[in-house]
């Protein structure tokens, strides 16, 4: 057994089908980088008797996304609790994931170390879901104009032509 208490558990799966909008938005964006990076982010993650929005527990960071009912001496005691366990605890509110998603998700990749990630080889890598090891383009840093990628597959063309030989 793990050391989690039942109704812990039990309260984690349940906090799992009603994610918040702005918890759900942080956990796409997680699981990008769960497959892109090797990362292995959890959502609703029982932690001892606590149970942490999201975290990473190899790499000993819990995220938080906080309405307006949060930041008060319960979370101080938890977060607490959660360094004293060897966790560092992110901290955001639901209007900064709403309004700035990408910055959000800029303060993460930073804290997993994602510079040196997203120049490593995937660790795992998965013929099914193609080569990933890239870095999500969210979070890519460009020193100035990127053209788009070019189309790919068969498609209509430019102008809603069909290729040679093709008919739609």
């Amino acid at each position: 057994m793990t050391g989690i208490h039942p109704i812990t558990r039990q309260r984690a799966r349940k906090l799992r089908a009603e994610m918040t909008p702005q918890e759900r938005r942080v956990w796409a964006k997680l699981r990008e980088l769960n497959r892109m990076l090797g990362l292995h982010f959890r959502r609703q993650a029982p932690i001892g008797p606590f149970i942490a929005d999201f975290a990473d527990l190899g790499r000993r960071l819990v995220i938080e996304i906080d309405g307006g009912g949060h930041g008060g001496e319960r979370d101080q005691r938890r977060d607490e609790w959660l360094a004293s366990q060897g966790f560092q605890v992110l901290r955001f509110w639901n209007p900064e994931v709403s309004g700035n998603i990408e910055g959000v998700m800029r303060v993460i990749f930073d804290a997993v170390g994602g510079e040196s990630l997203a120049d490593a080889p995937p660790p795992h890598p998965s013929p099914t879901r193609g080569e990933g090891g890239a870095r999500p383009s969210s979070l890519r840093v460009t020193d100035g104009p990127v053209a788009a990628p070019p189309p790919r597959g068969e498609g209509m063309g430019v102008g809603g032509t069909p290729p040679e030989g093709r008919s739609t």
